[in-house]
């Protein structure tokens, strides 16, 4: 649970994706086809921060997210109401096989990301889909980001001169308990989609058909309140288990400037050629303490974290909303914000901290009750940064031993790389991975 620095400042069985494209042309006599929208043309500009809470009535089955581009959507795409972190060991020996996985699991994404209606085969056969979503796939905002781990590297020779130079296995920090079955992969999918069924579908679909590169290790699920507008026409950020928006401080999804220098990385990173485009994916399992929480006063609630809980607003301007900035200038002893807050840690809004800005993309979880009789719920907390360690490193470093720690115990998650996007239907995911894998084999011949 980090801060942003863009609020207002204060008064001082796979089918080709050539096959889908033809298809999705061919459905133009279908009642079904012209329904087809922009899921992001529907937001206005002023509310395109990832982490606004999903405007109530305006999800659509038919919300379409764009799948081939210079970047995967899903990650400065506005967050839609459910979300999923899926973690997989990969299958691969060789070049050829990482090809095999990356260009099916590109099939198979730029399918249900567009949608379509599903083949219908010969009973005695397994059916083509699970039925869960009926005989038309809708795209309902769906999309799928594929994200590699250190391990994907670390366990193959031919792959381990390619490693990103600063992906690596997540380690603990001082607050975690960290779970190794929830933890680290091969690869992840963040799936995320305006229902719960269209993200489950998406999973079982990759899981039927890629068992022999995929194999599942762990996922948690999430969601996000829906809220209604403001008569603006913008929406809050949503609230997270402990009863705050989470979200309030993060940069300006739509500003590709911005973009390009917190979230992309670029040339200047000193990354792999074929990373450039691409991001580093944080994925936290945050468990949250309800119970104590629930029992803390209020007062002490909104010190420790740093904001007024019903508005949102910085406690240095409890007369303003929650995308009003704190001015620390003005409170340099910590006397209406504390030194310790939540928000001055993660986001101390010095000038030499101007690089840690992570883009956030968190979603609630409820696991049930544990075997201690106690709610078991919490935050998947998912960011972006072109630079994982000046990004969520620096900043969890920085919250090392804040007072938040006695309700909030991480418990599983780990480092990736999300890999640049596919530029067209004829480019898959991973291709340059794959090129210069094949170049560096050709080298040691």
């Amino acid at each position: 649970m980090t801060e942003r620095d863009s609020e207002i400042p204060s008064a001082g069985p796979a089918a080709s994706r050539r096959g889908v494209l033809g298809a999705l042309g061919l459905m133009a006599a279908c009642p079904f086809a012209g329904m087809a929208r922009d899921a992001e043309a529907k937001i206005p500009a002023a509310a395109r921060h990832v982490t606004d809470a999903p405007a109530f009535n305006r999800a659509s089955p038919e919300d379409r997210v764009a799948f081939f581009g210079r970047h995967q959507a899903g990650m400065t795409t506005p967050r839609p109401a459910n979300g999923m972190v899926a973690s997989f060991a990969v299958a691969v020996a060789t070049p050829d096989d990482l090809e095999d996985l990356f260009r099916r699991l590109t099939d198979r994404l730029a399918f249900l990301t567009a949608g379509g209606p599903v083949p219908r085969l010969d009973p005695k056969l397994p059916a083509a889909d699970s039925g869960i979503v009926g005989p038309i796939v809708r795209p309902d905002a769906l999309t799928a980001t594929v994200a590699v781990g250190a391990s994907l590297f670390d366990d193959r020779p031919w792959l381990a001169p390619l490693k990103p130079r600063r992906l690596r296995r997540m380690k603990r920090f001082a607050n975690d308990a960290l779970d190794a079955g929830l933890c680290h992969g091969d690869l992840t999918l963040q799936i995320c989609a305006n229902t719960q069924d269209t993200t489950i579908h998406a999973l079982r679909d990759i899981l039927k058909s890629l068992p022999d590169r995929l194999i599942l290790r762990w996922k948690q699920e999430g969601n996000v309140p829906v809220v209604a507008p403001g008569p603006d026409g913008t929406t809050e950020s949503a609230r997270n288990f402990l009863g705050f928006r989470d979200g309030s401080a993060n940069p300006d999804a739509s500003d590709e400037t911005s973009m390009d220098r917190l979230v992309w990385i670029g040339p200047e990173r000193g990354e792999p050629d074929w990373a450039l485009g691409g991001s580093y994916q944080v994925v936290r399992i945050i468990r949250n303490f309800v119970e104590r929480w629930d029992r803390t006063p209020l007062g002490e609630q909104e010190r420790i974290m740093g904001r007024a809980r019903i508005t949102g607003a910085p406690l240095d301007q409890r007369d303003a909303t929650e995308f009003h900035a704190p001015d620390y200038a003005r409170d340099p002893d910590g006397r209406l914000t504390p030194l310790d807050a939540h928000i001055r840690l993660a986001n101390p809004r010095r000038p030499e901290t101007a690089e840690n800005i992570i883009l956030r993309r968190p979603f609630n979880y409820s696991n049930g009750v544990t075997r201690s009789g106690q709610l078991d719920q919490g935050l998947l907390f998912i960011c972006y940064q072109a630079d994982l360690d000046n990004g969520f490193v620096a900043v969890q470093r920085r919250l090392d031993g804040e007072p938040l720690e006695e309700y909030v115990k991480p418990v599983g998650g780990g480092y990736f790389l999300a890999l640049p996007g596919a530029h067209d239907a004829s480019d898959y995911l991973g291709s340059r991975l794959v090129a210069a894998a094949r170049s560096l084999a050709a080298g040691s011949l």
